[in-house]
């Protein structure tokens, strides 16, 4: 039974599917600091009003036992959203373009044409296994 289970894991790729959840989720922790705690703070100088995050529009207005009860449409924390979104899935890319390299092109192997048929064979080949004259 633990054979099948570690065949089941190994095969189906579970366990590689385990690790990269537990590994974005720490990714994403640490992505998401970085733009709450360092980004954010430069984003906000550049953006006037400082306060953007809380802008809303009200839609209705009311007065119950006192206090003022608001019907809002927050669009400034859907755009802060937006833009955690974007920075996060920029700094995303770009962690996951540093660890997936293209592998350089496997050089070709060395061959010749055959004189009769034009067909490419190995470089020490003595008959075209084309057309199956002497070269």
């Amino acid at each position: 039974m633990i054979q099948g289970f570690k065949a089941f894991l190994l095969k189906t790729n579970a366990l590689a599917l385990a690790v990269g959840v537990i590994i974005g989720a720490a990714v994403g922790k640490v992505v998401s600091s970085l733009v709450a705690d360092i980004l954010m703070p430069f984003i906000g100088l550049a953006i006037p009003g400082g306060e953007w995050r809380t802008a809303h529009f009200t839609l209705s207005s009311a007065v119950k036992d006192g206090k003022t009860i608001e019907n809002n449409v927050n669009y400034g924390s859907f755009a802060g959203s937006v833009v955690d979104f974007i920075i996060i899935a920029f700094c995303i890319y770009l962690i996951t373009q540093s660890f997936l390299k293209e592998p350089a092109a496997a050089p070709a192997a060395p061959s010749k044409a055959c004189p009769r048929c034009k067909e490419v064979v190995a470089i020490d080949a003595t008959r075209c296994k084309f057309c199956t004259s002497d070269i």
